[in-house]
């Protein structure tokens, strides 16, 4: 037995007690990145914490209650959604009316993470990863956060100093902060930035006076059904080729976090319970989560950061987090109390977001080694970033009569078709271990073990 094994064995002596207190402090690691997707979005916040405490029980059962990993909300559908959310309102729909119709695209992508799982147990990672290298992968992980940034700006400008301190908080917080605090920026730098907001008469707490202590989680209107009460088909298959393909993204970020994992913990999860199982959890996690009203889930490098902080890695701890992010979601006065967040803040917090997002697309490349002296690789990285940003800035998307294509459906589209057409593929998954778990868009440092 490994010393590590032996420290998931020694974690069942724990007590009930630090067994619980463990439990609150990965649930303390997840919550600023869970709950501002939402927050950004629109989505609702109390399914996002139900769904996200479910979804990681969800995906604990998938994989044989063997994997200590937390999923909370995804931020690599941040652009899907907002996308959707501009295709609605050329067609006169609210953002409230468009979501559900970008949760059902955000359904779809968790059915390719199925599709994909079948794949990799019939044919083997190697084979299916080199249709979707980082020279597709990296520029559409740039493309979402450069299309993204007019919105983090708009934020901010309504009141720069309280952008600039959410900011400065979590740029100290993740430099030069020490055990937690290095772990938690997001949720400092919110906290920090809307207590002087508040302190400065920037917030209005009228709703959280008026919500009630315990309620249901989700509402119906908010949900995927709703939209089938009267269906706007055009947005559906507009939604689903918008945002199916931010799942090629999302995948390459799964595998990465489960690589981190494997290495904090000591015990390569990639082979057992096997990456089929893995991949399946996440999708169906994501896949409830999407029909109810909440953002997609992934495995968290936040509670990577806490396995490795606190040498606990009992997957058991995971499972106590999942149930109090359960438990918070039936307290609606809470996600008043986050909803009423200033547009500042969420502005200073996303503007270092949406550039970490591009930066891991970058690093994808660079990590990866892409040779850019080819000229293949050149054109799928030029195509992918043109469309993307060009289509989104210029026309919003393209109209091909029966549905509309978003820019990064375009991108995405185009870079996996010339990548699989040209000749010159050299990527092979697994060469590289660095390079497979270099997409991870937690704004977070985990240390190396």
């Amino acid at each position: 037995m490994t010393n590590k094994q032996q420290a998931i064995y020694d974690a069942r002596t724990l007590g009930s007690g630090k067994m619980l207190t463990l439990g609150l402090q990965h649930m303390f690691a997840m919550f600023g990145a869970t709950v501002l997707v939402p927050v950004i979005t629109g989505l609702s916040m109390s399914a996002t914490l139900l769904f996200a405490g479910l979804g990681t029980l969800i995906f604990h059962l998938c994989t044989k209650m063997r994997v200590p990993a937390f999923l909370g909300s995804s931020f690599a559908f941040l652009g899907g959604y907002a996308a959707v959310v501009s295709m609605g309102a050329q067609q006169g729909l609210s953002a409230a009316e468009s979501l559900p119709y970008a949760c059902i695209g955000v359904f779809s992508a968790g059915i390719i993470y199925f599709v994909l799982a079948g794949l990799f147990a019939a044919f083997g990672a190697k084979k299916v990863m080199r249709f979707f290298p980082p020279i597709v992968t990296g520029p559409i992980i740039i493309a979402i956060g450069l299309t993204l940034s007019g919105s983090a700006i708009s934020n901010c400008n309504q009141n720069w100093w309280i952008a600039l301190l959410a900011m400065a908080i979590i740029i100290v917080c993740n430099i030069w902060g020490k055990g937690m605090i290095k772990i938690i920026p997001i949720l400092l730098g919110v906290l920090g930035s809307y207590v002087v907001a508040a302190c400065f008469g920037l917030c209005d707490f009228s709703p959280v006076k008026d919500a009630a202590w315990i309620g249901v989680p989700f509402h119906w209107e908010n949900t995927a059904f709703h939209v089938f009460q009267n269906p706007n088909w055009g947005l559906i298959v507009a939604a689903v080729i918008a945002i199916l393909p931010i799942s090629l993204a999302t995948m390459m970020e799964h595998i990465g976090d489960m690589c981190a994992i494997s290495s904090t913990v000591g015990i390569n999860y990639l082979e057992e319970p096997g990456l089929h199982r893995t991949l399946m959890g996440d999708g169906l996690a994501t896949m409830l989560a999407s029909l109810f009203g909440a953002p997609a889930n992934t495995t968290y490098g936040e509670n990577t950061g806490v396995l490795n902080l606190t040498k606990v890695f009992d997957p058991r701890v995971i499972r106590i987090a999942a149930v109090f992010a359960i438990i918070l979601s039936f307290c609606p006065k809470f996600s008043a109390l986050i909803a009423c967040m200033p547009a500042p803040v969420i502005g200073g917090v996303s503007l270092i977001l949406y550039g970490m997002i591009s930066a891991v697309g970058v690093r994808n490349i660079v990590e990866n080694q892409v040779d850019f002296t080819k000229s293949r690789n050149v054109i799928v990285a030029a195509l992918i970033l043109v469309l993307a940003i060009g289509i989104n800035y210029s026309i919003g998307a393209i109209d091909l009569g029966f549905t509309k294509l978003s820019g990064l459906a375009v991108a995405a589209l185009v870079g996996v078709i010339l990548n699989a057409v040209l000749p010159g593929k050299d990527y092979e998954f697994g060469a590289n271990a660095q390079g497979d778990k270099s997409v991870d868009f937690e704004v977070n440092r985990v240390e190396k073990p």
